[in-house]
């Protein structure tokens, strides 16, 4: 964890920041350097400091268009399941929810990489060091492809064995190979489209990313129908459709990235690589890989669990996790948003915002989480229908079980969420994977043991379990967060 001393030099404040591994004692200093760089023109206007004004009003109106962006990031993952299961068919839509499970794991790589660069960038956007926070950007990215090059390989080598070992059904396992080898083929555009995204909000812009995703999330759905419907592409034109749209997006992501950069001025050329600054990076991003890789590792079980269940099943669960993690993946953006206004106030010193964000990043996915849940218990088969044209009875029953199962719980795992926020925000990445592998294993475990006494209702119920606890966990590490325990001194 980090805190703050500061001394009077010439006018200025000297920052020094202390990680405390546990309890009080600090085992890190980390040096923070005085402002080095100022910003103009436009710049200026699209940058945002979230070390002032009221914590609410600054976390709503910077996290509003993070939500809007998780919608049209989640029409992109929907669409291809929508075109899938409406205009191919059912064996279709269960290969593409089939693959995805195995997608997740270079979702969780692109993921921590956004994470790692935001919150880092973030922390020198806050203490004004604009030298360190461009070498952060650079150092991000060059490390960023480095990863993605050896991910692109190992996936493309390992694919296939990857579909056997979540025992894929025979009638799917072609289409669940072709979609998945295409999308390792566009892996590049994923990662730096997600870093670029983390970018901006470590800059306190969460418009650009809302801009970006709004344009290629329309025209991914569009070029679905087409690529399916007139040039009759099957599965292939799902997958080719998504490649083609987020690689147009991520071009222009990085483009817009290094534009807002050279507006960015400094007394000195911003360095393009520092072992130090890669040092802090992994800290915060390995964790978060770790956590987002074994999550999909689980959901891999978890989906070897369910395939054993048939091909209705299969085509359930993908309809139903889709909405399902449309909710989930809300609340995990704003909790991004949040961690990036409790790194830019840890970088400025200003900790008593970081409670007060965190109680305005309550009340936020809160107001997003009653009437979802309103919408999944009450509309559950409706929407279902979006993915399902002629379902069979057990892809239907299915998909509305996991709804009313999991959709009562998400005012208690978007707690979780915003306590994660505040310890990722502030380094305690220790306490964020202790909640995080506690929701893994519990879900992972208790599906393969209640499948086998109560079948796939089982395996639902895991889901409910995990996140109940690993909340208390959560916000038990939050409540005695080290970091609380240095601000009545600083």
């Amino acid at each position: 964890m980090f805190y703050r001393k500061d001394k009077g030099l010439r006018g200025l404040k000297l920052r020094s920041f202390a990680f405390l591994g546990s309890g009080r004692k600090a085992n890190i200093l980390l040096p923070v350097p005085p402002w080095r760089g100022s910003m103009t023109g436009d710049v200026l206007i699209m940058n945002k400091d979230l070390t002032t004004g009221d914590p609410w009003s600054v976390i709503w109106r910077f996290c509003l268009p993070l939500f809007g962006s998780v919608i049209f990031q989640q029409l992109y993952n929907l669409a291809d399941s929508f075109v899938a299961g409406r205009y191919i068919g059912e064996n279709a839509l269960a290969a593409v929810g089939n693959s995805y499970e195995i997608t997740l794991i270079f979702i969780a790589f692109a993921m921590g990489c956004n994470i790692g660069c935001s919150v880092i960038t973030a922390r020198y956007f806050g203490a004004k060091d604009m030298l360190h926070m461009k070498t952060s950007v650079y150092t991000s990215l060059i490390s960023t492809a480095v990863l993605c090059g050896v991910l692109m390989l190992g996936g493309l080598l390992l694919g296939n064995f990857l579909l056997e070992a979540i025992n894929t059904p025979a009638e799917i396992y072609a289409d669940s190979a072709l979609y998945l080898r295409i999308y390792i083929w566009g892996l590049p555009f994923l990662f730096f489209y997600n870093l670029s995204t983390g970018i901006f909000t470590a800059l306190g812009d969460s418009r650009t990313p809302f801009y970006f995703l709004a344009a290629s999330s329309t025209a991914n759905i569009l070029v679905d129908i087409f690529f399916v419907t007139k040039l009759e592409m099957g599965v292939a034109g799902v997958a080719w459709a998504t490649f083609l749209c987020q690689g147009i997006s991520a071009i222009l992501a990085v483009i817009f990235v290094l534009r807002r950069l050279k507006g960015v001025q400094t007394k000195e050329k911003a360095p393009l690589f520092s072992r130090v600054i890669f040092g802090q990076l992994c800290v915060i991003a390995i964790p978060s890989i770790l956590q987002q890789s074994f999550i999909s590792v689980g959901n891999i079980i978890i989906q070897s669990v369910i395939n054993g269940f048939g091909a209705g099943t299969i085509a359930g669960y993908a309809a139903a996790i889709k909405l399902n993690n449309l909710v989930i993946s809300s609340f995990t953006t704003i909790s991004s948003g949040l961690s990036n206004y409790a790194s830019q106030n840890l970088g400025a010193g200003i900790l008593p915002r970081i409670r007060q964000g965190f109680k305005a990043g309550l009340r936020l996915v809160w107001m997003i989480a009653l009437p979802l849940t309103a919408l999944y218990l009450l509309g559950g088969r409706l929407l279902l229908g979006i993915f399902l044209e002629d379902p069979t009875a057990d892809a239907l029953s299915t998909g509305l079980m996991i709804l009313r199962i999991l959709s009562p719980f998400y005012i208690i795992v978007s707690a979780k969420l915003i306590a994660d926020a505040i310890l990722r925000g502030t380094g305690q990445m220790k306490q964020f994977m202790i909640g995080t592998f506690t929701d893994l294993i519990l879900r992972v475990v208790l599906a393969i043991v209640l499948a086998g006494h109560l079948g796939s209702l089982g395996i639902w119920c895991a889901w409910p379990v995990g996140w109940t606890l690993s909340t208390l966990l959560s916000l038990y590490f939050y409540k005695k967060g080290s970091w609380e325990n240095r601000t009545a001194s600083d």
